[in-house]
């Protein structure tokens, strides 16, 4: 079989897949909630941060791209507390803005584990590498755009519709070169899913809230670099 026969296995939509299937597993097992997407992609043309709360991150190694999440406040709230509460936290302790710190915080946090999930997914299904930045999470009043800084030859960005357990609605965009894996030969994936560590590591961040932080000017650098 020469090179132009062989399968392609794995291209955009199914890189999307794997994404949004990193999104449902960590927030399943960190809310103890069920949150689903929608059978349906849009094709977009271009990315953007939207109100309530944004959140982007930038990945590179075998392919590059960028993920934004945007949570509307009930989404984000709903998120946040439905997480602290499985985690023990009383009700009365918790934050009633979402555009309190610790909500972005603790937003950040899950946003890191999601994309955590997917490069190590990444890493056993494509047998690449890639690797990602800190999560940038705003509190947004605004539309913001937002390209990848770097070279696509043949960009392309998807968007899915994310539902929580009270139907709050968030949304996932995708930004990446147009990307097709092929089998050269058969190998194992080693796909492993085990709920205890996911749950070890919503409870590690539930400890630690703050871990994604930044200061007043760090926040205020980033909004001018988007030029906001």
């Amino acid at each position: 079989m020469n090179e132009k026969d062989k399968p392609v296995v794995f291209g955009t939509e199914d890189i999307l897949m794997s994404l949004c299937n990193s999104v449902t597993d960590v927030l399943n097992v960190a809310t103890q909630s069920q949150i689903r997407y929608s059978g349906m992609v849009q094709r977009i043309t271009k990315t953007c941060l939207k109100p309530d709360i944004g959140c982007f991150v930038l990945f590179d190694g075998g392919f590059s791209g960028l993920v934004v999440i945007n949570f509307s406040a009930s989404a984000a709230m709903e998120l946040y507390e439905t997480y602290l509460l499985s985690m023990g936290m009383a009700k009365d302790e918790l934050a009633t803005s979402h555009t309190a710190d610790e909500v972005s915080n603790v937003m950040g946090e899950l946003m890191n584990q999601i994309v955590g999930n997917f490069t190590s997914k990444v890493g056993r299904e494509l047998q690449t590498h890639i690797t990602q930045n800190q999560p940038k999470m705003l509190v947004l009043n605004k539309q913001v755009m937002l390209s990848v800084d770097t070279n696509l030859d043949k960009p392309e960005a998807r968007r899915v519709t994310f539902y929580t357990s009270r139907n709050n609605i968030f949304y996932l965009e995708l930004a990446i070169d147009r990307t097709e894996f092929i089998k050269l030969f058969d190998f194992d994936a080693q796909e492993v899913t085990d709920p205890d560590e996911l749950i070890a590591q919503a409870a590690s961040a539930a400890a630690k809230p703050a871990v994604v932080q930044s200061s007043a000017n760090d926040h205020d650098d980033l909004l001018n670099s988007l030029g906001m």
